[in-house]
């Protein structure tokens, strides 16, 4: 047989992501396309030769449970579908557990750890009948772009350049084809970053609506976990799968009664008719520069995505203006240290006896781990969430709420737009300068980032539409109409287009 040059394991992705704009989500449409594809890698799979494609660095563990499941085959000669998810190809961030296969946190550190659990969203996307292809890779311990496990990511769209972190791996796969949909983790923009970097839809959720339980925290009080998606109506059905109440996470029965039956039921392509959004120019981040070129390409972007929403129907107020955001923002967490990850890190360790480490500080002082991640993780030792510093903070975020909430009031806002990044991903090993992702981390608000276009030098840039609290819906409505109207992605040119 023939061999195939693939990130490791993601056959089973390949053979099913034929299209960039495809729905793989919708069982009605692909259900047919998804048994054959699923056939297909079964048959498939012992050719399959685990090799990274070169210069991505996306995924890095695959899961060989899925394509000798019988309960799948039995399922597929009964003529029914197993589930929302069936048969559909999931890539899941490294930092989420799964009990099939390693979970390293992108760490050499936990190369060969498999928790004895799965977390939450991970048992309900496998009830719904999903195949959890791979892991993929991160920043090491969910910080920036680069680990001891399985080294940096890399641009899909300029290899050279940086895919934002630290749910990386996911953003390079799903924009890649090599799965059709993944998971992120967003503690301060990780979910949001590689989106915009790779030309995707990803949803940082309402703190409160998705569980966290089995994936390693970082700050509990900002802590997500969301879908990363190539379009809005995969998004939104991937979302009703994640989303709930669970025991298991007790601030999720904050969203009792608060879900709809489905959040991709007000999907219309004149969804935008009527919406009043707020774009937000205010740069948020002390390191933005409003002199370099990719600000002002940035600026331009962000210009034409409201020209093209505003001939979609929505009223654009725009500039929109949030008294003292600026200054709420930097007391709202600029401090380096988080105060909550030592702590909250030593605690779900304490849950793992069969952890490679029992504390925070071992990990933080292995050798294993990268020196510039190191260096980070030791500034947490000792720190704790009762640090007088980090419950002002806290209450400097309830303000930031109040003042947000306020103008949406005022002004009638369904939802701010604002870019997630002032500059376009840089070369590596450099991060991307000017994040404006902290606001939604901080007031724990729902952001959808949605794919705004291309520098001339066809860089992705990313927007970001915030809306109220458990207001996911509004956001994909939105971002649903304007993605039928100006239909902003495109394929990168690392990966050539699949057979059909």
């Amino acid at each position: 047989m023939r061999s195939r040059r693939v990130v490791p394991g993601l056959v089973l992705a390949l053979a099913v992501a034929g299209r960039a704009d495809a729905y793989f989500l919708d069982t009605g449409r692909n259900f047919d396309l998804r048994m054959r594809a699923y056939t297909e890698a079964s048959l498939a799979a012992e050719d399959t030769q685990p090799q990274s494609r070169p210069g991505h660095q996306a995924g890095q563990l695959i899961s060989h449970r899925n394509f000798v499941n019988p309960e799948f085959d039995a399922k597929l000669k009964s003529g029914g579908p197993l589930g929302r998810l069936h048969c559909i190809p999931v890539l899941v961030k490294d930092q989420v557990e799964t009990n099939f296969m390693p979970t390293t946190y992108g760490s050499a550190l936990f190369k060969t750890f498999v928790p004895s659990r799965n977390a939450t969203i991970v048992e309900k996307m496998l009830a719904e009948g999903a195949i959890i292809l791979a892991k993929t890779n991160l920043g090491e311990f969910a910080a920036g772009g680069a680990g001891s496990a399985f080294g940096d990511c890399h641009n899909a769209y300029d290899t050279a350049r940086h895919a934002s972190g630290s749910s990386c791996g996911s953003g390079i796969a799903v924009t890649a084809n090599f799965g059709a949909v993944g998971i992120g983790e967003d503690t301060a923009g990780s979910i949001r970053g590689p989106a915009s970097h790779s030309n995707l839809v990803a949803l940082k959720p309402t703190l409160q609506l998705v569980s966290r339980f089995g994936a390693m925290p970082q700050g509990p009080s900002r802590d997500t976990l969301g879908p990363i998606t190539r379009t809005v109506r995969d998004n939104a059905l991937l979302l009703d799968v994640l989303a709930g109440y669970d025991p298991k996470d007790a601030i999720t029965a904050a969203s009792d009664r608060r879900i709809p039956k489905s959040y991709a039921d007000g999907l219309a392509r004149d969804g935008l008719k009527g919406m009043r959004i707020g774009v937000l120019r205010l740069s948020l981040s002390k390191d933005a520069n409003p002199d370099a070129a990719d600000f002002k390409e940035v600026r331009t972007i962000l210009g034409r995505v409201a020209e093209e929403m505003t001939a979609l129907g929505a009223q654009m107020i725009d500039p929109v203006e949030v008294s003292g955001l600026f200054d709420l923002m930097q007391a709202s967490g600029s401090t380096p240290s988080t105060y909550e990850t030592a702590a909250a890190i030593d605690a779900y360790l304490a849950e793992h006896p069969n952890a490679p480490v029992k504390t925070y500080a071992e990990m933080a002082e292995s050798s294993l781990v990268v020196e510039s991640r190191r260096k980070a993780l030791r500034d947490d030792i000792g720190q704790s969430p009762d640090d007088p510093i980090f419950l002002k903070q806290l209450r400097v975020r309830e303000t930031l709420r109040t003042a947000i909430m306020k103008v949406m009031a005022e002004q009638r806002l369904d939802a701010f737009l604002y870019p997630s990044f002032d500059h376009a991903p840089p070369l590596l090993p450099k991060g991307a300068a000017g994040s404006n992702r902290l606001m939604a981390a901080f007031t724990g608000f729902p952001a959808l980032a949605i794919p705004g276009g291309f520098t001339p030098g066809g860089l992705p840039i990313g927007l970001e539409l915030m809306g109220r609290p458990f207001d996911e819906a509004t956001l994909y409505k939105a971002a649903y109409a304007y993605e039928q109207g100006a239909k902003p992605r495109r394929l990168p040119p690392s990966v050539p287009p699949l057979p059909k």
